[in-house]
């Protein structure tokens, strides 16, 4: 593969073993929801256990989150994913063995799933800010549209093959097959070979935790665009994916609810290939312009909630969606200190996912005053003006590919897959 090829960033040995590990954990993750749902309503037949069993996961997450990118800044982080996938595979086999031989109870699945979550907690900043270990930061857009488009796969397989497998083999053989999706990603991550980090050193974690703050709340571009998707995710979280799912109950039905979340995955998947060969100048200004396509699809729901119109407005957003992405990685990759982006990202993910339960109990009590309806509609309004707000700041629109003056770019390996690190320029593109 040429240095200009799409699939360049596959040359590198540590990156396919990263691609291919990351893409076994997120087919893990993709099916053991449905399958630890289905395990405890066959367990209790109770929602409410569901929601505690689920819980049990999301809560620990949040709560170390932050601890979770200190560490990942200090050591390899191919060894901390390393460690998370091993827990991981720990605690679901555990799940696993509970179910299938029908001796679980509640409190046990709720327990195992925190430390599920606390693994995780240190495993997500770690995974998001491999790139720019990996690669010259020439490839990292690439290597980010390679990612998503893996991701979104990935998520169309879980969505229509998660509750088949379940049926089939059952929620118990199902949580052994993600336990061992762990064990295999964790043997990937294991054979990567990465140059000493830079960023190893001693000190306090609450140190760290205040220089991942100063470098988060410095960048105007930053901390306005992450508010902002706070204010998103909350309304996605809480008026489409709950409400227009009961909306789409009472009118297309559920078949094609799940046929809409599916042509927006695809739409995904599309939108990361298109990244693999056009490079915008303004990454951030234009995919936030492009990521305003979810305001068509919300609004479907209510005005027009007709297959013919959910399908084509449900792939576009997932083609705005996906090109979103990779520019938001590209963006912090190019744009963050590597030696603190772990602790930058997860900034990110506690305010993006602590704004997740908030929409969810928001969305459920004002429906009940004000209707399902009308308060989708108005939430996709706040959330659409939310991001079109974005492109008024001369922060965000004025982040083009070259880096901010003083990031320090950590030693990236040669595309052609040896151990031996590879020049990269702050002024490089994509």
């Amino acid at each position: 593969m040429t240095p200009n090829s799409a699939l360049a960033p596959l040359s590198s040995r540590p990156f396919r073993n990263y691609f291919v590990g990351r893409s076994v954990l997120l087919l893990g993750e993709a099916i053991a929801p449905v399958a630890l749902t289905f395990a405890v309503l066959d367990l209790t037949g109770s929602t409410g256990d569901v929601g505690l069993v689920l819980a049990g996961r999301s809560i620990p997450l949040l709560l170390f989150l932050l601890v979770g990118g200190v560490v990942a800044d200090r050591l390899p982080r191919h060894l901390v994913l390393l460690a998370g996938c091993l827990v991981s595979a720990l605690t679901q086999g555990a799940a696993a063995a509970l179910v299938i031989t029908g001796t679980g109870e509640v409190g046990q699945l709720v327990a195992i799933e925190a430390v599920n979550g606390i693994a995780a907690a240190f495993a997500l900043p770690a995974t998001n800010g491999m790139v720019p270990q990996l690669l010259p930061s020439t490839l990292w857009q690439r290597a980010n549209a390679l990612v998503g488009f893996s991701r979104g796969g990935i998520t169309v397989i879980g969505a229509s093959g998660g509750g088949a497998l379940v049926a089939v083999l059952g929620p118990g053989w199902v949580l052994a097959f993600d336990a061992g999706c762990m064990l295999l990603a964790a043997l990937f991550f294991a054979l990567m070979r990465l140059p000493k980090r830079v960023s190893e050193r001693g000190g306090r974690i609450v140190a760290d935790l205040r220089q991942g703050w100063t470098e988060f709340a410095s960048r105007p571009w930053l901390w306005q665009v992450v508010s902002a998707f706070s204010l998103v995710h909350a309304v996605t979280a809480g008026a489409w994916l709950t409400l227009g799912a009961s909306i789409a109950d009472d009118t297309v039905g559920r078949a094609w609810w799940g046929a809409t979340l599916g042509a927006q995955a695809a739409g995904v998947v599309v939108g990361t290939v298109v990244m693999l060969y056009w490079g915008p100048r303004r990454p951030l200004a234009t995919g936030l312009l492009l990521h305003l396509t979810f305001v068509p699809m919300y609004l479907a729901v209510v005005v027009a909630p007709h297959p013919a119109v959910l399908l084509p407005a449900a792939v576009l957003a997932g083609v705005g969606g996906g090109i979103f992405i990779v520019c938001w990685e590209t963006s912090l990759q190019r744009n963050v200190p590597s030696d603190v982006l772990s602790r930058v990202i997860s900034y990110d993910m506690l305010v993006s996912r602590a704004a997740v339960p908030v929409g969810q109990l928001a969305g459920g009590y004002l429906a009940l005053r004000f209707g399902e309806a009308p308060v989708l509609l108005v939430g996709t309004v706040l959330a659409g003006g939310a991001v079109l707000s974005l492109l008024a700041s001369r922060s965000v629109r004025g982040l083009g590919t070259d880096p901010a003056a003083g990031v320090a770019l950590e030693p990236a390996l040669s595309p052609v897959g040896t151990d031996r690190p590879a020049p990269t320029r702050a002024g490089s593109g994509t």
